[in-house]
């Protein structure tokens, strides 16, 4: 999101204000149950979201980031809001509660109001995505962390997968428009991992690679349109939005631009087992490649499934040195150092399962 950050159009700022105060009440205890005061807040360049013991609650910002989205109405926030609780209850139906009003009372009061008790008697002033709160230790990246995770809830997460992938509608796009868009991808690469600034020396032969497999790739990307192997996908597939319950879920998917989410199941799949990779599970892509191999019986040439490891790889490098391009970036080694981590693994070939 840090190269959208670049393009963003400034806000009225009452209209922050008018967010802040909404975020003030969430994180007060009169926005919660009995006994769940909120414990936690996290800030993201488009929403806040308020953790309490039992639920997660997200309030979108009224931010512009163009062309990607456009928060600066109620109306905006609110369609939003309802894509994001449409989409997501694809991959996790019982997490995704259902959505609440913030109302504001006739006394000035802010209020939370479920949808199905609307109308209330207040002014509904913004809408707040309601979620079960998921146990953290069950989160695909921290039971890599902490060495839990076994084989068979990589089996479990691959049929969920491959279910979710059998009933994704195709993606309604065309084979040249898809082709297109790893041309232009490619473009970005180059262009922000080959800035002089960064000193990333070890991208130039990386994105040389991607070009010529990009060249080689031309049919075979137009099939996998053609054929409806293209389909409206997470677009968001990572490990921290994996949660290994029975039966897994998965939450985040990118709900707020439908042409980020049409996708090839595979590539998803290449990009989830890269970053498991990264932690430390270079296991886990093979296996799950593998197993919704089977299921959808289908897999796509070694070669694409090459290109789409490495396309990913060159992505998150490009999304963690592109937080150096903001007017006042923080964290530049750590940035730099992921960027250089994501480099490396796009040098090296995938591990066998």
């Amino acid at each position: 999101m840090s190269e959208a950050a670049q393009q963003r159009v400034p806000v009225d700022r009452t209209l922050f204000d008018r967010s802040l105060e909404t975020l003030h009440f969430l994180l007060s205890p009169q926005a919660h149950a009995a006994g769940s005061a909120p414990v936690e807040a996290i800030e993201t360049h488009m929403s806040w979201i308020v953790l309490d013991a039992r639920q997660v609650l997200k309030l979108k910002k009224p931010v512009c980031y163009p062309p990607l989205l456009d928060y600066r109405t109620v109306a905006d926030r609110e369609r939003d809001a309802r894509a994001e609780l449409r989409l997501n209850r694809r991959l996790a139906p019982e997490v995704y509660q259902g959505l609440l009003a913030v109302q504001q009372e006739p006394d000035g009061r802010l209020s939370l109001q479920p949808e199905a008790a609307l109308p209330a008697g207040g002014e509904t002033v913004d809408w707040l995505v309601q979620m079960q709160r998921l146990p953290a230790e069950c989160m695909l990246d921290r039971m890599i962390a902490t060495g839990h995770l076994q084989p068979a809830q990589v089996e479990l997460l691959a049929s969920t997968l491959a279910r979710f992938y059998q009933h994704a509608l195709p993606a309604p796009v065309d084979a040249d428009a898809h082709l297109a868009r790893f041309h232009a991808e490619q473009a970005r690469h180059r262009q922000v991992l080959g800035d002089a600034n960064f000193a990333l020396v070890e991208a130039a032969p990386l994105l040389d690679r991607a070009e010529r497999l990009l060249g080689q790739l031309d049919e075979a990307l137009r099939q996998r349109v053609r054929q409806r192997h293209v389909v409206d996908g997470h677009g968001d597939l990572r490990a921290e939005h994996v949660c290994l319950v029975e039966p897994p879920v998965v939450i985040d998917c990118l709900a707020f631009n439908d042409a980020l989410r049409q996708v090839d199941p595979f590539e998803e799949l290449s990009a989830l087992g890269l970053e498991c990779e990264r932690l430390g599970a270079a296991w886990v892509g093979p296996l799950l490649i593998g197993r919704c191999s089977e299921r959808l019986d289908d897999l796509p040439p070694p070669a694409l499934l090459q290109f789409y490891r490495l396309d990913r790889a060159l992505l998150r490098a490009r999304l963690a040195v592109a937080h150096l391009l903001d007017a006042r970036p923080s964290r530049h080694d750590h940035w730099l150092a992921l960027g250089r981590r994501y480099l490396a693994l796009a040098s090296s070939p995938p591990q066998p399962g």
